[in-house]
């Protein structure tokens, strides 16, 4: 089993790289300094979202960032799939499917009632492996956003 450990302030030095790849790959243009005054908060213990390191602590293969809220439909705490990463090196393993089976456990035994998360509609791979860990598209709804 992969390991997940929650992250730490002193984990910071080790998550921003694997964001820098994350953003790098996914085409979102963010500087370091816009990444560290993101995560500081969760790695301090915010309530608004967690980031568990995945892998050897002091040399983690990858990330995931899970941002929480309320909802009324689900009749409680939801949570959001912010960002997942896998060092490329180490992709096909099972890596990804281990944390997306554990983690949701895990968050249910906290409270959490449902978890989102969001793929492209052209990630076939993706959207194959999402659906069998039981995540169901809702083709009658579009995730929309406005950014600030």
């Amino acid at each position: 089993m992969t390991a997940l450990t929650l992250a730490r302030p002193d984990d910071l030095e080790r998550l921003v790289p694997l964001v820098a790849a994350f953003h790098g790959e996914a085409g979102i243009d963010q500087d370091d300094i816009t990444r560290r005054a993101a995560l500081v908060p969760i790695l301090e213990g915010s309530p608004h979202g967690v980031a568990y390191l995945i892998g050897p602590v002091r040399a983690p293969i990858g990330y995931i960032v899970i941002s929480f809220g309320w909802s009324v439909e689900y009749a409680g705490l939801d949570g959001f799939v912010d960002e997942l990463f896998i060092r490329p090196g180490v992709r096909g393993r099972g890596i990804g499917t281990e944390v997306m089976i554990s983690l949701p456990k895990a968050l249910a035994g906290a409270g959490l009632k449902a978890l989102h998360l969001e793929v492209r509609r052209s990630n076939e791979k993706a959207r194959r492996l999402y659906e069998k860990l039981r995540f169901a598209p809702r083709d009658e709804y579009t995730l929309m956003t406005r950014q600030m």
